[in-house]
């Protein structure tokens, strides 16, 4: 496609469009996994991670018709989530002076890229179908969407520390993708289709149901952690 052409400007437009639209909930799992850094360290994850995810998702993209047909993909996936969803509400440990201990830059920047990933299996299709087949498109498109994705993640940054209980709105949104992806892995299409049948639902209703057990289990797992840990802190 010609760069001077009108359609290869509007194919660019709809990438980022896409993009812009579709990494919401990668805002929410970087700024979650950044909060516990001392602040000199918050704004180098959210660059690095953003940045990290992004080409991630150039990758991911160039092969999105053959990774979304893998049986058990999404199921791994699903889990990961649900781990990582946990983990996040799980608050930073002591360290032996009694001070808060901060996270490592390393494990903010390991917990971005690993939830981007799973969480971009089905986005990159979007991207793949805006971009029309197009490399150079789409990796222009989605290096422009970096700085988008990385203003997001720290405006959300501030809100969190002034809205708490916001962490525990992206955990749960983590456990609804989670649900989502699990119902939705190709190894589990035929039980999910029976299932539907019996509950007289249609697969879109079925999903946002796991969704939201998804949410409900996650939510549930961390309440029952910090149950754990207080209780051993107290002891």
């Amino acid at each position: 496609m010609e760069l001077s052409s009108a359609a290869f400007w509007i194919a660019l437009l709809q990438i980022i469009w896409v993009n812009i639209l579709l990494s919401g909930d990668n805002a929410v799992v970087i700024a979650l996994a950044a909060r516990s850094l001392p602040p000199a360290q918050q704004k180098k994850a959210i660059v690095i991670g953003s940045a990290a995810a992004i080409i991630m998702r150039i990758v991911l993209t160039l092969v999105a018709a053959k990774l979304l047909l893998l049986p058990w993909l999404k199921l791994i996936g699903a889990l990961l989530l649900v781990y990582i969803g946990v983990s996040l509400l799980l608050p930073e440990g002591e360290d032996e002076g009694g001070g808060k201990e901060h996270g490592s830059l390393l494990v903010a920047i390991r917990t971005i890229m690993i939830a981007d990933l799973v969480m971009s299996l089905d986005n990159v299709v979007a991207v793949a179908a805006a971009a029309m087949g197009d490399t150079t498109l789409l990796v222009l498109g989605l290096a422009i969407s970096i700085p988008l994705v990385i203003f997001g993640s720290t405006l959300l940054l501030k809100v969190i520390e002034r809205f708490p209980i916001i962490v525990w709105v992206g955990a749960a949104l983590l456990g609804f993708i989670a649900g989502e992806l699990l119902v939705g892995d190709p190894a589990l299409q035929e039980p999910v289709a029976r299932i539907d049948a019996a509950l007289g639902v249609t697969q879109h209703d079925f999903a946002l149901i796991a969704g939201a057990l998804g949410a409900v289990l996650v939510l549930a797992l961390g309440k029952i952690m910090l149950g754990r840990q207080k209780a051993a802190s107290e002891a």
